[in-house]
Parts: C-alpha cells; sequence; structure tokens
C-alpha cells in the first residue's frame, strides 16, 4: 500500500479522495487530509463557501472548487468521473465529517468507480463514532440509521427500525424534531438507556445521558448538531410478560396509528422477548 505522501502526492492521478474534515474543531483535521487537499487537481464540496473557508485556515489555495451536494444532478456526477478519467485527481468533502456518511457522495463514488478511478478514503472525524466513544453505552455492534424522515408513513417505518433492533443504535436527528422523537421513543422503548451527543468538539459539546423516558421529560430547547445512541436491548425480565389482554391493547393502540404487523411484532419481539411470528399471528388476527 502507498504511504501517504505517495497516496497524496501530484504524481498520483486519475484518483478520488474522499477526505473526511473536522465536525467542529478544527484541531481534528489530519495531516493526510491536508496534504490530500494540497495536492489535489480539484476540489468537490457540499457548500463551496464552507470549504473556501476550511482550506483557507489550511493554507490551501489555487485549487478549483466546485459543487456537489445532495441535488446533484448524474450530470454533474458524470462530468466529475471524466475528469477522473482524463487523469485529474479529486479531493470530495462535505460540510463536517466523514462524506457519504449520511452525508451526499454516494452517486460519486459511483461514477467513479464505473470509470475505472481509484477511489481513496482519507479518514478522519465522524459525529457516530465520537458519540458511540464516549457513550459508554456500545460494547459490540450497532446499527447507524442516519436522519430520521421528517414525517408519515416513512418516519413511523424508520422509527419501527429502530425500537425493533436489539443491538445498540446511532442516529442523528434535526433540533426542531428532537423533543418529537425522544417523546416517541420514550413511549416505544421504556427503560432504554440513551446518550444525547450534541455538538460535538465545539464549544458548546454536551454529552446527556439517562433513560429514554428522563431525556424525553427535560424542559429545554436543544439546538445545534445531535447524535442519538440508543443502548442494546436489555433481556426481558421473567414475568415481564403483560396479560392477553394488555397485549391486545397495545397491539391495537399501534395498529390504529397505521402501523404495519410486521413492524409491531418485531417491536414487541424485542421489548418482551417473545417469539416474533407468534406475534405477527397475533398482530395479523387484531387487524382482521
Amino acid at each position: 500500500m502507498s504511504t501517504v505522501g505517495e497516496q497524496g502526492g501530484a504524481s498520483d492521478r486519475g484518483c478520488l479522495y474522499v477526505v473526511a474534515t473536522p465536525i467542529g474543531n478544527l484541531g481534528d483535521i489530519t495531516l493526510r487530509a491536508v496534504e490530500t487537499l494540497r495536492a489535489a487537481d480539484r476540489i468537490l464540496a457540499e457548500d463551496t463557501r464552507r470549504a473556501r473557508a476550511l482550506l483557507g485556515h489550511l493554507g490551501v489555495s489555487g485549487k478549483p472548487v466546485d459543487r456537489f451536494d445532495a441535488h446533484a444532478s448524474e450530470a454533474d456526477a458524470a462530468r466529475a468521473a471524466a475528469r477522473l478519467a482524463a487523469g485529474e485527481s479529486i479531493a470530495f468533502m462535505t460540510d463536517a465529517g466523514t462524506p457519504v456518511v449520511s452525508d451526499p457522495g454516494t452517486a460519486l463514488v459511483r461514477a467513479a468507480k464505473d470509470a475505472g478511478a481509484r477511489v481513496v478514503a482519507i479518514p478522519g472525524p465522524s459525529a457516530v463514532m465520537a458519540a458511540v466513544s464516549a457513550s459508554g453505552l456500545v460494547t459490540g455492534g450497532f446499527r447507524f440509521v442516519g436522519f430520521l424522515p421528517r414525517g408519515g408513513r416513512e418516519r413511523r417505518e424508520a422509527l419501527a427500525v429502530v425500537t425493533s433492533t436489539p443491538e445498540a443504535v446511532v442516529l442523528f436527528e434535526s433540533p426542531r424534531r428532537f423533543r418529537e422523537t425522544l417523546a416517541e421513543l420514550a413511549e416505544r422503548m421504556r427503560g432504554r438507556r440513551a446518550v444525547v451527543a450534541r455538538e460535538l468538539t465545539k464549544v458548546h459539546e454536551e454529552i446527556l445521558g439517562g433513560t429514554v423516558e428522563e431525556l424525553a421529560a427535560l424542559e429545554r430547547e436543544w439546538l445545534g448538531e445531535i447524535t442519538l445512541v440508543l443502548a442494546p436491548a436489555e433481556p426481558a425480565a421473567e414475568g415481564a410478560r403483560p396479560s392477553d389482554e394488555e397485549l391486545d391493547a397495545r397491539i391495537d393502540r399501534e395498529l390504529a396509528q397505521g402501523r404495519r404487523a410486521k413492524h409491531i411484532a418485531e417491536e414487541l419481539s424485542v421489548e418482551l422477548g417473545l417469539p416474533r411470528r407468534e406475534l405477527y399471528a397475533r398482530t395479523v388476527a387484531r387487524r382482521g
């Protein structure tokens, strides 16, 4: 494998570098990321103004900086791929953190690969990994779900995935919707431990833990970039199974909210430690 200097050097052509940038503290930029940005022929950025501000801070100048964000078209990706095929080296950076992780860039990476160009990851800051490492809740694998949909059926189904996952879960949320999200999780995941990691690496960084009910009950305003870490589900305690009447009432409430039988069964299976197939059959029978 090439060394940092060899991979970031001007002689390495026709390569797309996926460059992680700071999520807050500018001191978190890696030496390799700086070398790569200096050596690239062109830079693609989610926000060109933010990119130029960071480049100026790093002393990187004289490079074309083009926009490539979530609204980039197939033509934009094809244009970048053509430049790579012609021998250009391109560094791709998003607003903060690691590109393509709940950020735009998948189409760009695919286009580069289709054009036969090399794709090299320049790892570095990540809100996901920072939150996981500071949470104290994750000991094995975890499920990352990115940003939850804003509303409607897509949101209900995304929440069903979160609440039916026995492993730890990491998600991003907008401060405008975070109170609502905590309330929904508190209703469905009672007793589940969680950590809110807010404004990571920034001046007002905050890491706050508790059960989802405790966090949902806080009378406060949520501001800034928010990452939520949910602990793995605890094994259902003996005797925790509700009565048949209580279980049917719970299923009826979930069905009344328009939720799918599959998602209800998955969620209850994790929460109660009961066979998913049994719960699915019961839910379908209740749906009629």
